[in-house]
């Protein structure tokens, strides 16, 4: 439930005042940690499942729920700017509800798909357990510093008031691309190259606690106007993601994911002349 950062700043009065609850916002918060929770529970019952079909089944289910959890965190913010009912509690509710559905549920979900082809060897197990919590922990302190960057009683960095930007992968893109990626590996029925998460676990990790920007899309609203060709364009890109959803979202993510550092090194030589 983050703020627009270019617009005045709300100075609570009281703990009261900061503590309030406001319905539908905070329901959509609710909601992202409701199906935080069915994301994890599907994923511990297909670690303790032995038939593959039904362990395929279940982490597929796993995914879909950590992807509507995303819908439910992108929409909570929104729904609060709009009917200017930001506070305190809420963002300290929505980072609580990201932890769980975008840290810990990914997390266990790349953890118990390693487990089988390695749990003969406990060294990489335990690496594999290593890398989880890595991957937690960056989530973690990327939502804490979020908190800490964007606090109505704080003035924020100068990059984040002149520009719209994320500092950092946003903790539900991570979680997004690995859920879509589960998804690519249990449709195809390649679970064999599930040993290729962890090293993409700690990549994304790095971004998420790195100063790499990505873009926010706060100025896209319903009053949001666009040429007609781009309108086209999303309108092929909703075909496209409904016929061949098992690997849009993949590619979706992974392309947000690659923009941030792309950019950043195309500005680079910029700056420098």
């Amino acid at each position: 439930m983050s703020e627009d950062l270019n617009t005045p700043r709300p100075r609570p009065e009281d703990a009261t005042e900061a503590s309030r609850i406001y319905l539908l916002p905070n329901s959509l918060t609710a909601g992202n940690l409701f199906f935080g929770f069915l994301a994890i529970l599907r994923c511990i019952q297909a670690n303790n499942s032995v038939d593959s079909a039904q362990i395929a089944q279940y982490f597929t289910q796993a995914v879909w729920f950590i992807l509507l959890a995303i819908i439910c965190d992108a929409l909570d913010g929104r729904v609060a700017r709009i009917g200017n009912r930001e506070s305190l509690f809420g963002k300290e509710f929505d980072s609580i509800a990201d932890v769980v559905s975008f840290g810990v549920a990914p997390a266990l979900m790349t953890l118990f798909l390693i487990l089988a082809p390695t749990e003969k060897y406990p060294f990489f197990l335990q690496t594999g357990w290593l890398i989880a919590f890595i991957y937690l922990l960056c989530a973690g302190i990327r939502l804490a510093r979020f908190n800490v960057l964007t606090h109505p009683l704080l003035d924020p960095p100068k990059a984040m008031v002149e520009s719209d930007d994320f500092i950092g992968l946003p903790v539900p893109a991570a979680a997004g691309m690995i859920a879509s990626l589960v998804l690519v590996l249990n449709t195809f029925d390649l679970r064999a190259w599930a040993l290729l998460l962890p090293p993409l676990l700690l990549a994304i990790s790095v971004l998420m606690v790195s100063n790499i920007a990505y873009p926010s899309f706060k100025t896209v609203t319903w009053q949001t106007r666009t040429p007609f060709h781009t309108f086209i364009v999303i309108v092929i890109a909703i075909g496209v993601a409904f016929t061949f959803r098992e690997f849009f979202f993949a590619l979706l993510f992974l392309c947000y994911i690659a923009y941030g550092p792309a950019r950043a090194l195309y500005r680079k030589p910029l700056k420098k002349n």
